[in-house]
């Protein structure tokens, strides 16, 4: 989609007043320009509600071309004054002054972000703008200025969405069903197909579910993760997901296995919840069962068989068929002898891979490593599932959370970007890398 021409745009909004609203009063006469204006001036806390649910209101029934056209004016009408903001810092520069000082800070502001935080004050409107967010993160694929608005959207939300307002709360069976309903539907990493099987995710006491919560959003869950209690790492999801699984007694459980984790709102992508998830759950299970010793997860690899094919596609033409990766890779999926020499693979994909941005190149691995897990172990015929096949050939990684070692791996990570790992693994390493020299 081209960009919309401002002298269109204008004239688009100007035009976007009443429209019948099915089931409630008509909507507000004022357009949405004018709506966003009169938010911006010294207005009662009454009359500033009644503004910002009429322009909420408004843009909920707005079409894809016309929200389009409101984030256009957004980044065009209500951006910061560069001019100004210039001759304001090189006046600060010669004068040092306080007051010029507070000048500057007030202009570098785009008036957009004043204008969001007042659409915030509603009772509801939190939910609004993370909807609001997604819509505009669609939008930029066709029209990437508008990325100038996602920096005021990210800036607020960091803000308003910091670990002093998140709630953790424990997801039972006893779980309003409304909210169930949510994480059966927001399950990312391992689909949850009915009822049934939530209810062997939540009702056995060697499983545990905790969820972010924020109080503007108290029905929505942001992130949850999901944890089994076991004896022992686990190796395969097939075990941890068993139907026919007996529950384990308490005073056998000495690990937590973190097997999923999932991202609720789209809307916040680019906010951080797993790393404060993740040390939260972990303080409360060592206060509930002080028997833990190990933390792991069970993680997938989401970009592995991706990074292979990549690799094959790199040999010469013909040779990808009899490639010894090529042999490993149907070997794992089919079970047979010769998959072993997949793990070594796997291992150098983890460790060695790097992202051009840096950390490793696995999603998956940069947050567990950044956060100061260190690759444990590399499980073949881990997730059997058609996703699980197709993401990594069947493959899933153990990170471990060592309290230990943790500031340590977090500090060496940062530094060097290097990726602590297990001995065993480093022995993988040296020999695959022998093994695959030529």
């Amino acid at each position: 989609m081209q960009k919309i021409q401002s002298s269109y745009l204008v004239d688009l909004l100007s035009t976007i007043t009443a429209r019948p609203r099915l089931g409630g009063r008509p909507s507000d006469r004022r357009s949405l320009r004018e709506l966003c204006d009169l938010l911006l001036t010294d207005l009662g806390d009454v009359q500033s509600s009644q503004v910002s649910r009429a322009l909420l209101a408004k843009y909920s029934d707005l079409t894809a071309e016309e929200k389009l056209a409101f984030f256009e004016m957004l980044a065009r009408d209500f951006d910061i004054d560069a001019p100004q903001l210039a001759d304001l810092a090189t006046q600060y520069a010669a004068e040092k002054s306080a007051d010029t000082l507070a000048k500057v800070i007030a202009c570098a502001e785009p008036r957009r972000q004043e204008l969001l935080r007042r659409l915030n004050r509603v009772s509801g409107a939190t939910a609004d703008l993370v909807a609001m967010r997604l819509e505009l993160l669609a939008a930029m694929r066709d029209a990437p200025e508008l990325e100038v608005i996602d920096f005021d959207y990210l800036h607020l939300f960091r803000s308003w969405f910091n670990q002093g307002f998140l709630v953790l709360r424990r997801i039972s069976w006893d779980t309003p069903a409304s909210i169930l309903e949510k994480i059966i539907a927001y399950e990312a990493v391992h689909a949850i197909n009915s009822w049934e099987e939530l209810r062997r995710r939540l009702l056995p006491e060697d499983r545990r579910c905790y969820a972010y919560f924020h109080p503007a959003m108290p029905d929505e869950p942001l992130i949850f993760v999901e944890v089994a209690l076991t004896e022992g790492i686990a190796g395969n999801i097939q075990d941890v997901l068993a139907e026919d699984r007996p529950a384990l007694s308490p005073e056998k459980i000495d690990t937590a296995v973190f097997y999923s984790i999932s991202n609720c709102q789209k809307g916040l992508r680019g906010i951080s919840f797993g790393n404060s998830l993740i040390k939260q759950v972990v303080e409360d299970l060592k206060t509930a069962l002080p028997g833990l010793t190990t933390f792991v997860t069970l993680s997938p690899i989401p970009g592995f068989r991706c990074w292979a094919e990549r690799q094959l596609a790199e040999l010469p033409e013909g040779a990808a068929d009899t490639a010894p990766l090529a042999r490993a890779m149907a070997a794992a999926e089919d079970g047979e002898a010769g998959a072993e020499a997949l793990r070594g693979y796997v291992a150098r994909y983890l460790i060695e891979e790097k992202h051009p941005r840096g950390g490793p190149l696995d999603p998956v691995a940069r947050f567990h490593l950044g956060n100061g897990a260190l690759v444990h172990e590399i499980n073949l015929g881990a997730d059997l599932s058609a996703n699980g096949l197709r993401q990594s050939c069947g493959a899933m990684v153990n990170y471990l959370y060592d309290p230990a070692q943790i500031d340590r791996n977090i500090e060496g990570h940062s530094a060097s970007g290097s990726v602590a790992h297990t001995r065993a693994l480093a022995s993988l390493l040296k020999s695959h890398a022998a093994k695959t020299k030529n």
